[in-house]
């Protein structure tokens, strides 16, 4: 592991640091872990908390920087108790209870929110059995003690104004024992506060903490910081500058950042291997690679592009190959968790994977090794794109982007079906209406099965029903800049023919 990699993982809170070192259920709509209106407040990130403060401007809540619930008698930044205990087998168990108005939509968004956690660190948010200690999370405001305070500790999420896996992540940080990034105590080297802009009741709101910082990097990408604009009396005017250079951007709407899941398991001592990768593309490899890997390896990457849906291409491949992969595999999921659907079960041996697809912009890959026979691992690459998908499921329904409603402009979506070895692919295309033009050369579908290509098809074409000649297909549906239609909509299942 480089060093870069081992500093982040060893990477103990800004704020969050304040507090001294000293399974969820199954989930129901994958991929459905945001707010409906989360693809506009994307366009301004400044909003992220700025919707925290308009929810508790509306509630009666004793709150210290906005959204931090206040404790009588003690402060977070001297407490002796306020970690979550660590278990036996090295989990922190943090259990919590739902309060009955949450809808099951409510519920799919907190657990995708904590299923990152899990993934990524060592902290299970775990449903209350008899715990005398829980996070009683109900529908008031957007706000959260810091750190365990003891007993039922309330962490308000509010139905109609938290419901954003950011803000769910931001409160559940809180409740794990950090404060916001902006008020560690070497602030003033990273960021300026533009007090000219606060009016007098709120710069409590800016106030440093005595937060231990470990001489590491400041992280302006936190899901712990505040937006550039946060309590500013003054349209268009800052309340946070940062310096050397001004604009850096601060705060996102993504969700737990590199550094705040470095900083988690540090301070409760996580022993993970996990990786974030949460940019537009990059890269990931198995450790020590191109020298062989590990025993014993069990490691997580949780790849989060901005935007659009993760595209994964394998470069090299090689795992030590066994009956049914039972020794060392890689196994990829179509979300955030191993509880979402697998796009890819246990694969081993040196045949290169395809290329790989998720329906969102998440995705996440497991390897695992056994005690003995190594091989070299792997190395792959990873990017965004606008559509496309990878399929090994028996069987479901496929569509263009947007279907039934029209598709977009420039679109060059891939689709790859896969079933097992010996089996075969029954494929029908059930509605299909693009924009006609002779020898299709606007928006079309073509398919390949094996040697044979079929179409392209356009207009409204009646594409015939038939089963593949091998194992798999390929799919590319194309559009040009102008002139959409609804697409198409097609179905699959694998079977003896």
């Amino acid at each position: 592991m480089d060093k870069k990699i081992s500093l982040l993982l060893l990477f103990v809170v800004g704020q969050v640091t304040s507090v001294p070192l000293s399974t969820s259920s199954q989930l129901s709509i994958p991929g459905l872990d945001e707010h409906a209106t989360d693809s506009e407040a994307a366009e301004e990130p400044e909003e992220n908390f700025a919707k925290i403060i308009k929810v508790n401007k509306e509630k009666a809540l004793n709150l210290y920087q906005g959204d931090i619930l206040k404790t009588s008698g003690r402060s977070a930044t001297s407490c002796t108790g306020c970690l979550w205990p660590k278990s036996a087998n090295g989990t922190v168990n943090v259990p919590y209870s739902f309060a009955s108005n949450y809808s099951s939509w409510n519920l799919n968004l907190f657990q995708t929110s904590m299923g990152e956690f899990e993934t990524l660190t060592c902290v299970r948010f775990v449903p209350r059995t008899t715990e005398n200690d829980y996070l009683n999370i109900m529908s008031r405001g957007c706000a959260s003690f810091v750190g365990r305070i003891g007993g039922s500790q309330m962490v308000g999420l509010d139905i109609d104004g938290c419901m954003y896996r950011r803000i769910v992540q931001h409160e559940l940080n809180h409740a794990l024992g950090f404060y916001h990034e902006h008020t560690r105590s070497d602030r003033d080297n990273y960021i300026t506060i533009m007090y000219q802009y606060i009016s007098p009741g709120s710069t409590i709101n800016f106030e440093m903490q005595n937060t231990n910082n470990l001489g590491l990097e400041y992280d302006y990408g936190s899901v712990m910081h505040y937006d550039s604009f946060a309590f500013s009396n003054t349209s268009g005017q800052p309340t946070i500058v940062t310096i050397p250079v001004p604009n850096i951007p601060i705060g996102q709407i993504n969700g737990l950042s590199v550094l705040d899941i470095a900083k988690i398991n540090q301070l409760y001592q996580c022993d993970v291997c996990a990786y974030l990768l949460n940019e537009k593309n990059g890269s990931l490899t198995s450790a020590n690679y191109p020298s062989d890997y590990p025993n014993n390896a069990s490691c997580v990457w949780l790849i989060r592009t901005p935007s659009d849906q993760v595209a994964l291409n394998f470069v090299a491949f090689d795992v030590q190959s066994s009956p049914n992969c039972i020794s060392d595999y890689i196994r990829i999921y179509d979300g955030p968790t191993k509880r979402y659907p697998l796009l890819l079960d246990r694969t081993c041996g040196t045949v290169l994977i395809p290329p790989i697809i998720a329906s969102t912009n998440q995705l996440l890959v497991e390897f695992s090794s056994d005690s003995s026979v190594n091989g070299v691992g792997f190395t792959a690459s990873y990017s965004s794109v606008q559509c496309g998908g990878t399929f090994y499921t028996p069987g479901r329904n496929v569509t263009s982007p947007g279907y039934p409603n029209s598709y977009g402009p420039n679109m060059n979506c891939i689709y790859t079906i896969t079933a097992p070895v010996g089996k075969k692919i029954s494929f029908m295309v059930t509605d299909f209406q693009t924009e006609a033009s002779q020898y299709c050369i606007y928006d079309y579908l073509e398919i390949q099965d094996g040697s044979n290509w079929k179409g392209p098809f356009c207009g409204n074409y009646k594409i015939p029903s038939f089963t593949s000649q091998g194992n798999s297909l390929w799919l590319r549906f194309v559009s040009d800049r102008s002139t959409q239609f609804k697409g198409f909509q097609a179905s699959y299942k694998f079977g003896e023919y």
